[in-house]
């Protein structure tokens, strides 16, 4: 049962990065995710059915389009294959030990909100700013898997976590405002800031964001352009990426700090 139920989430991750294609590209641009169907952004002609199948239609095609030819970006299986991946990490490190309802649950809600993350990062990147809609989902899913804690265990920690982590970077972002005498953080952070206290216990969560500050250094560097804005938003998803899959190895890393 354990490797049908990869497949099942491997499966419903690539599904996923379908539609996180179409919200990256439909919803920075104000379009309706539902209307019209999928179409080709280079002639417009309508896709069939087997003109969207995750992955493999971009291989069947050949990268381009079935009717004018134009080529397809690569970005777009990359996105499926990486959601695809990012539901078998939640897969994998919530059931791994044992599989029943919560587990699953957990699975499910990390999953999703980890490849809305993925859509926002992506959406932050190109735009520098991203859609409330989908912001919100993501936070929703967040505190889904969260809830999950409340319901079966009676532990509220992670969303009190999440509540003090939204406070502390909604102050953060006030007092540096206030003090740069211009908007120093996107409010976006805020949310995401609440999305890793949801999903991560406190000492992981500052492991996660000091990552992501870490992560940030050699853009920085690469940039070098004063007044440039970097989007946060790929970093702070980074962060809670990589402290999430590593977090045994950094729990012992900081055990061997501190011997």
């Amino acid at each position: 049962m354990f490797e049908i139920y990869a497949i099942v989430f491997a499966v419903f991750g690539l599904c996923m990065g379908s539609f996180a294609n179409v919200l990256i590209y439909r919803l920075p641009r104000q379009k309706s995710i539902n209307f019209p169907p999928s179409s080709c952004p280079k002639c417009d002609h309508k896709l069939k059915f087997y003109h969207n199948i995750p992955v493999f239609s971009w291989f069947f095609l050949r990268a381009k389009c079935a009717f004018c030819n134009s080529k397809i970006s690569p970005i777009y299986p990359l996105i499926e294959i990486c959601s695809c991946a990012l539901m078998l990490v939640s897969f994998f490190g919530e059931c791994v030990d044992f599989i029943d309802v919560q587990s699953l649950f957990r699975a499910f809600a990390l999953g999703v909100c980890l490849i809305l993350l993925l859509a926002l990062s992506l959406i932050d990147l190109e735009f520098k700013a991203v859609p409330d809609s989908l912001l919100f989902s993501a936070l929703g899913f967040a505190l889904l898997f969260a809830a999950s804690e409340v319901f079966c265990e009676f532990d509220f920690s992670l969303i009190i976590n999440s509540i003090c982590l939204a406070i502390v970077f909604w102050l953060l972002r006030f007092i540096l405002s206030a003090t740069m005498k211009r908007e120093a953080m996107g409010s976006a952070d805020i949310f995401i800031a609440a999305i890793i206290g949801a999903i991560l216990p406190l000492n992981l969560t500052l492991l996660a964001i000091y990552t992501a500050a870490v992560l940030t250094l050699p853009a920085y560097l690469i940039i070098r352009k004063k007044d440039y804005e970097l989007a946060f938003v790929p970093f702070l998803s980074l962060g809670l990426v990589l402290v999430y899959i590593f977090k045994e190895e950094y729990i012992n890393f900081i055990g061997f700090l501190y011997e």
